[in-house]
């Protein structure tokens, strides 16, 4: 028997399957070594043998919950997946609570693209062994895939994990990168290129990542190293070089010649609709408008069809259209609120809102350029602390009235220790949040931290509107808020009059910054700006293009803007695309009015 265990740990499963099978002419019924042979057929790649060899151990074996486990991965592999999931269903049923059997399972129902399943039976795995970085790795990937915040949570103490192999640091390179961590993404791909230098594909995720961060010669130097090394790409490579290549010509002016390359380019197998984003933005810089559109209504028509898959929800009948907005509290609502102890306004965060593409990111650089001041990346922390609460019963909004003293105090400790998870909290400097959906949550936020000064983020609607059309979002609420400048319009208007209500009722403090005064007249914006946050220099604010480019990474869609000199480029764009705006207009004209925009040319 040890000869036999020892040929496998050794490599040597030709060996290994020998000696199982001499074993096994005279003792038929030997479980451990049926399962030393299947295993040996395993290793060899002649998975129907070792699927048949698995079949004859369950048989011998019914109530291991491992044998069933390694069986069905094995059916998995041999091409038998309906009965790979009897036998997945079988191991879990076996064993409920055992993390490797809720892997497996988990890891068989993502490969079947149920991408929902997936992720609650990796969460479940990861309830059972909250210390397995390999557990949590796999379910931040499944939530990912599903677009659940739940994956940035998983990855939090990535830091700290020891002894990854290659497949899982490069796995969660990938997962950083994706969420919004681009230079943690690109550490690990340096080491990983580090240890093995002829890691072709590594390298050219790192040239995508160098791309992200704004460090555009190491972009185009690695990329080139990549193509020297491997000549011609395969298909699916060849679709990530040529959309990169588009990218850095795009960065580099030569729109004309990045138009032309990704019209060359076939769409990369699945649901590229990354491919027609990025063709729509060349057009657009081309003021081709109807190739613009027509771009974007395919990368539109393949992201929903992903969202079918990933995110049913959002297709329920009756779904709505922002669920974190399905409540307004009304001022005998807030009457019934206990009077709480709570943080100064110097004490609390300065949060950014409004609408997505509204020029959020460049207030948060300019904040974040002063050092009195300290921004992260746009993180949903409010969601996580409303789930927590409905989690114990309590709906958000309804229920904040029966948040106690103690309540508000742990919901701010734990929105604390989510920031520091994030950043190294400077603590000389006030906290900026910059959220735009954190619209929705102004009941929430109240309720923990009243005195705290908000900035409004305002631009023409219209503007708003194409813009958000023209970003692929990975969040699925906005992907498919995004989908149509009909439900660009609903969602516009609903959140901005829930938005308004609430202001309303709470009477907090707040700034609205429109975008076309702050790029027209920047050092009044800026001294403006100073004056609401009680900042005796605005200096810095103005430079934040500098700071922003010396950060690296910034996770939002505006990364190549954000690192500019002001311009009012952007402001009235939406005029070469009037006659696709035209039919929502109407439901545009109460913000329209509210806010004193016009839409004549």
């Amino acid at each position: 028997m040890q000869e036999i265990l020892t040929a496998l740990s050794q490599g040597q499963p030709l060996a290994a399957e020998a000696m199982a099978r001499t074993w096994l002419q005279g003792q038929p019924g030997h479980a451990v070594v049926q399962h030393c042979l299947a295993v040996a057929l395993h290793q060899q790649g002649r998975q129907q043998e070792a699927a048949d060899a698995f079949e004859r151990l369950v048989e011998l074996s019914p109530e291991s919950g491992e044998y069933w486990s390694s069986y069905a991965v094995v059916l998995g592999q041999a091409g038998h997946l309906e009965q790979a999931e009897l036998a997945h269903r079988r191991a879990v049923a076996l064993q409920p609570e055992h993390p490797d059997r809720l892997l497996n399972f988990g890891l068989y129902l993502l490969h079947m693209g149920r991408h929902e399943e997936a992720s609650e039976v990796l969460l479940k795995a990861h309830e059972n062994a909250p210390a397995s970085a390999e557990i949590r790795i796999h379910a931040a990937n499944a939530c990912a895939i599903a677009r659940d915040y739940r994956a940035n949570i998983l990855l939090g103490p990535w830091r700290l994990w020891e002894g990854l192999s290659p497949t899982l640091r490069a796995e969660l390179a990938e997962l950083l990168a994706g969420l919004g961590d681009g230079l943690a993404a690109m550490q690990l791909y340096e080491d990983l290129l580090q240890d093995d230098p002829d890691n072709q594909p590594i390298r050219l995720k790192l040239a995508g990542i160098y791309e992200r961060v704004n460090q555009l010669q190491a972009a185009e130097q690695t990329l080139q190293h990549y193509l020297r090394a491997v000549g011609t790409p395969d298909d699916l490579a060849a679709g990530d070089v040529a959309h990169l290549q588009a990218t850095l010509l795009m960065r580099r002016g030569q729109v004309t010649e990045a138009a032309q390359l990704l019209e060359r380019t076939q769409p990369r197998p699945g649901h590229d609709y990354a491919h027609f984003f990025a063709l729509a933005a060349a057009r657009d810089r081309l003021t081709d408008t109807r190739g613009a559109l027509s771009a974007l209504a395919e990368a539109h028509r393949l992201q929903v069809e992903e969202l079918k898959l990933v995110a049913p929800e959002r297709f329920a009948v009756n779904a709505p259209l922002l669920p974190d907005i399905a409540h307004r509290l009304s001022e005998q609502d807030v009457l019934r609120w206990p009077t709480l102890e709570s943080p100064l306004a110097v004490q609390s965060p300065v949060f950014i809102v409004g609408f997505p593409r509204s020029g959020t990111t460049l207030l948060e650089q300019m904040l974040d350029a002063h050092p009195l001041l300290q921004s992260m990346d746009e993180q949903p922390f409010f969601n996580v602390l409303a789930e927590q609460l409905e989690s114990h019963g309590l709906d958000v909004p309804r229920d904040l009235h029966r948040l106690g003293q103690a309540d508000c105090d742990e919901l701010r400790r734990g929105y604390l220790s989510m920031v520091c998870g994030k950043i190294q909290r400077r603590w000389e400097a006030q906290l900026v949040d910059k959220n735009p959906m954190n619209l929705s949550w102004l009941p929430l936020i109240y309720r923990l931290f009243p005195q705290a000064k908000f900035i409004l983020a305002l631009r023409h609607p219209c503007d708003v509107l194409l813009s958000n059309y023209m970003q692929n979002f990975r969040a699925p609420v906005l992907a498919y808020a995004c989908s149509s400048f009909e439900r660009l319009a609903e969602a516009y208007v609903l959140a901005m009059q829930t938005w308004l209500h609430h202001v309303e009722v709470f009477k907090p403090q707040v700034y609205v910054s429109r975008y076309e005064d702050l790029v027209e007249r920047p050092q009044e914006g800026a001294a403006n700006l100073a004056r609401f946050l009680g900042l005796k220099d605005a200096a810095p604010l103005l430079d934040f293009h500098q700071h922003a480019r010396n950060k690296g990474y910034i996770a939002t869609p505006s990364y190549s803007q954000v690192i500019q000199p002001l311009s009012n480029k952007a402001v009235g764009r939406w005029h070469a695309y009037r006659e696709a705006l035209e039919p929502v207009l109407p439901v545009l004209q109460p913000m329209l009015d509210h806010w004193g925009y016009g839409t004549k040319a």
